[in-house]
């Protein structure tokens, strides 16, 4: 059975990025089949995500395309693959009219659970209200569990989890906070003229994130979309539309 989930965060320069694409290498080099995904009409991410999973990354987007057209490239891409990673764009509620086109529609639209990544630095219990604001404001779209950036320690770290201990929500782990982990951005978006180093990036994920609990399913899992008859289907590429 196919496991699903979209990598958001609550806004741009969290870190969604570099846990997408090293989570993304870390599965596929644990044997498993990986499928990216991309919200948004983003070109720069998908040839990264393309690199480590050896496969074609979709794009995902609802602003483009209609919400069916969407589930019929989730169901058609996804449906051979052991794990649909789906990397979220900007915020998660973050659209072209409120949340309308954000990664939490996508979410939605393909009942798909969210992995938050929450950016650490500095904060420790404030985060509580925080995730509970996202948790809580559309009911649609589930949050099914944190991935803190930038901690400072390990004692910081247990003060993160205690947050999500006391909201109910899966603490799934950290990224330590090292600059050569850190992700510069330009005008255009990111800079990926100086990369983090696949290996090391996935040599802290595999230490310091249970990728075992990622074994979530969608409300409607690829192989069951089925795609309407006669209805045309775009072919593979990085830019689906």
């Amino acid at each position: 059975m196919t496991s699903s989930f979209l990598i958001a965060a609550p806004h741009s320069g969290s870190g969604k990025t570099t846990v997408a694409r090293g989570l993304m290498a870390l599965l596929t080099q644990k044997g498993m089949t990986v499928q990216p995904f991309k919200c948004g009409p983003d070109y720069i991410d998908t040839k990264f995500h393309a690199a480590v999973c050896g496969r074609p990354s979709i794009n995902l987007d609802t602003f483009m395309a209609s919400p069916e057209h969407v589930r019929e490239l989730f169901a058609r891409y996804g449906g051979d693959a052991d794990v649909c990673i789906v990397e979220g764009m900007m915020g998660l509620f973050d659209g072209y009219d409120r949340d309308r086109g954000s990664s939490a529609e996508i979410a939605a639209a393909l009942g798909l659970p969210v992995v938050l990544v929450v950016d650490a630095k500095s904060a420790a219990y404030s985060v509580a209200p925080l995730l509970q604001g996202f948790m809580n404001f559309r009911k649609d779209v589930r949050i099914a569990g944190i991935i803190f950036n930038k901690v400072g320690s390990e004692r910081h770290f247990q003060m993160l989890r205690q947050v999500c201990n006391d909201l109910g929500i899966a603490c799934l782990g950290y990224l330590p906070k090292r600059p050569e982990l850190e992700q510069r951005s330009r005008y255009l978006g990111l800079d990926y003229s100086q990369q983090p180093e696949v290996t090391a990036l996935v040599e802290v994920l595999d230490r310091h994130v249970d990728w075992q609990q990622l074994d979530f399913q969608s409300v409607s899992r690829p192989g069951n979309i089925l795609s309407p008859p006669g209805k045309h289907i775009v072919p593979a590429r990085e830019t689906p539309f």
